[in-house]
């Protein structure tokens, strides 16, 4: 009779392979989306489009704070994508492949929006800082009590790479591989970058919630 700790790595052998096979499936998939759009069918990219809007979208509005701004990060992600898609040698999987282009426009996007922003506040009073924080609506006041309202500002209050990071690791839900193949870098830097992305998160909201 088979004991709990043979039961328990059976189960482990059996997940692993499951995994395995998930995973040869999908870039089978991949695979054969890819060569149809190289051999021009048109539908090919409207099935990439349709399995990663949401996850572009999301992620956009997550780095920008922005529905506006996430819009156009995620139409200049898929103008790029379609571009670029026939070169795409498959060193990566195609989630992955997209995700880092959405998180180079969200910087590029970012970048832009703080300079504009640096000009604005170089050319107008003192005082326009404290002024708008003074008259905001209650709603707004409610809304900023509000947790997910306040992760979001804390998030924005995060250095670029632990936001990227604790993003795709806590919201997207990526593993750390993952992680790893869009932000390309190793691993144990991503493990490094969650963990003080969290810790630094965690402090802001215990200071400002």
């Amino acid at each position: 009779m088979a004991g709990p700790k043979h039961e328990s790595r059976a189960s482990g052998t059996s997940l692993q392979a499951m995994a395995v096979n998930a995973s040869a499936s999908l870039r089978t998939r991949e695979a054969s989306l890819l060569e149809r759009h190289r051999q021009g069918d048109a539908l090919a990219f409207g099935e990439l489009y349709q399995e990663f809007e949401a996850m572009v979208y999301n992620l956009a509005l997550r780095m920008s704070g922005n529905p506006a701004d996430a819009e156009d990060i995620a139409q200049e992600t898929f103008i790029r994508a379609y571009r670029h898609l026939k070169k795409f040698k498959g060193k990566s999987s195609l989630k992955t492949w997209v995700f880092r282009i959405a998180l180079n426009c969200s910087n590029t996007r970012l970048r832009r929006r703080a300079r504009r922003l640096a000009h604005r506040v170089d050319d107008s009073e003192p005082e326009l800082e404290r002024a708008a924080d003074a008259g905001r609506s209650p709603e707004e006041r409610a809304l900023a009590t509000d947790l997910s309202a306040a992760v979001r500002v804390g998030l924005d209050h995060l250095p670029v790479h632990y936001r990227e990071a604790v993003l795709l690791r806590d919201f997207e839900e990526l593993n750390y591989s993952e992680i790893a193949e869009v932000l390309g870098v190793r691993i144990g830097t991503v493990r490094s970058r969650i963990a003080r992305g969290r810790e630094q998160l965690r402090q802001w909201l215990e200071a400002n919630v």
